[in-house]
């Protein structure tokens, strides 16, 4: 048997690597689309190598940048036109709101008192103006308690007078019904209701007051600040125009791009009207605060130091001989108000601060009538230190009286509410000129960011024809 051998032949091809994206290392499904942006990133290094590249990179990046630039400026303007009209319709009104509370419950407790003083029948005129009060001060609370949900400096004192005001009232009429029977017990529930009031309601309503002014001022402050991120992308944005120009006139040998120079113009434009806007804006709402919210302030805690006075002189005496810390009270609130010598105090303040025009007359008018009550109110304790009671009561709360006590009171609130409804006025027209001061800046930014846009794209456009 005989065998045969085949010599070796030879070997047949590889087979070759099939066509497709893993060719050569590379890379398919999820890895291929992570990978696309380094692709992207290479291919715009690759096309900006050449001449016509670089000027699509300079036209896309100019193109945003405008755009971009234009449209933040164009957001912050119109947030702080809102936040103006907010502060118009909207804060103000609500701090107003919140002052009252306070003026009306402090009113209410000094007429409660009167009320209690008077033989007999208390007067209705009184009854009638207790009832407005409360009736005021509840209207006020709502308004005042509107967004005070959200908010738990506000909550708190709203969720005090809620509770607080119907058990005051509870007393206030269980001491009315008491006197009208001739129980002495009634002098007994009215210093309790006046107590309540003094140490909780009165408190709350002051709390809620300065949570209100404070957020006034945080608004005020907000619309008044500078457009840092706006200023900074407009003014990179004038930069880079000014270098696209000079790379430009290197490169093509011409002075001038028109569609450059429209951008760089529009640019301009907008940096101005919105620094010129900006600043006269600013500079009224900033005049609204010095000369209308901060007077007014002064002028209600004056208020506030008044009422709460006039309370202490009527519980003295109501108190019967046992009225020494309402009289002590009452000294420490007219000194808050007139100062030690009757010509300081958070009056005095107030007409360093406004010293001209309607208002400085009605502070002038305040600071008189109160150096008048104060010597009534001496006139007062010297008829009661005296034996004389009912004429002291007379002094205190008749509103006829000739030189007495309650006339004065009455001329030094209704001045103190001239000169804080001046305050407020003055501050609603500073910054209502300040909101027309931005009329039509939002859309004209946004217009000029356009036509900067397009001016960049014209002009890179015409570069780039000299290169087909």
């Amino acid at each position: 048997m005989t065998s045969t051998a085949t010599a070796p032949g030879p070997s047949a091809p590889a087979p070759a690597p099939p066509d497709g994206p893993d060719r050569g290392g590379g890379r398919s499904g999820l890895l291929g689309l992570l990978d696309l942006p380094g692709q992207g990133v290479r291919a715009v290094v690759r096309s900006a190598a050449t001449t016509p590249g670089r000027l699509t990179v300079i036209a896309v990046g100019l193109v945003l940048l405008a755009l971009v630039a234009g449209l933040v400026a164009t957001l912050s303007v119109q947030d702080r036109d809102d936040t103006i009209s907010g502060v118009i319709d909207h804060r103000e009104p609500l701090a107003a709101a919140s002052q009252q509370v306070y003026r009306s419950l402090s009113d209410a407790d000094a007429t409660a008192a009167s009320a209690f003083l008077s033989i007999g029948t208390e007067p209705a005129e009184l009854r009638q103006r207790y009832e407005r009060d409360i009736a005021e001060a509840g209207a006020a609370l709502a308004k005042s308690a509107s967004d005070s949900s959200d908010v738990a400096a506000a909550s708190g004192p709203v969720d005090v007078l809620n509770q607080q005001l119907p058990v005051y009232t509870g007393l206030v009429e269980t001491a009315r019904a008491n006197n009208r029977l001739g129980y002495p017990v009634g002098a007994s529930y009215l210093r309790e209701a006046s107590e309540l009031m003094r140490a909780k309601i009165l408190p709350a309503a002051q709390d809620l007051y300065r949570v209100d002014t404070a957020r006034l001022i945080d608004e005020q402050d907000s619309a008044t600040g500078f457009p840092w991120l706006a200023t900074i992308l407009v003014l990179a944005l004038l930069a880079a125009l000014v270098v696209a120009q000079v790379y430009l006139t290197r490169r093509t040998n011409r002075l001038l791009n028109v569609g450059l120079v429209v951008a760089t113009v529009a640019v301009v434009l907008s940096l101005l009207w919105g620094a010129v806007a900006l600043i006269v804006q600013g500079s009224l709402v900033g005049s609204g605060q010095d000369d209308g919210s901060h007077r007014v302030d002064v002028l209600v805690r004056a208020r506030i130091a008044a009422l709460q006075a006039r309370a202490d002189e009527t519980l003295t005496l109501v108190a019967r001989g046992d009225g020494a810390a309402y009289e002590r009270d009452f000294g420490a609130n007219a000194v808050q108000m007139l100062g030690e010598d009757g010509q300081g105090g958070l009056l005095g303040e107030a007409r360093g601060l406004i010293t001209d025009g309607e208002g400085a007359a009605k502070v002038a008018d305040a600071t008189k009538a109160a150096n008048d009550w104060i010597k009534a109110h001496a006139g007062v304790r010297g008829q009661d230190n005296a034996g004389q009671y009912q004429e002291a009561v007379d002094s205190a709360v008749l509103e006829d009286k000739q030189g007495g006590s309650a006339p004065a009171f009455r001329r030094l609130d209704d001045s103190l509410q001239a000169a804080i409804d001046v305050g407020r006025q003055d501050f609603l027209d500073d910054t209502h000129n300040g909101d027309r001061a931005l009329t039509l800046l939002a859309p004209g930014l946004a217009v000029l960011a356009i036509v900067a846009a397009a001016g960049v794209t014209m002009g890179i456009r015409e570069r780039l024809r000299e290169y087909r």
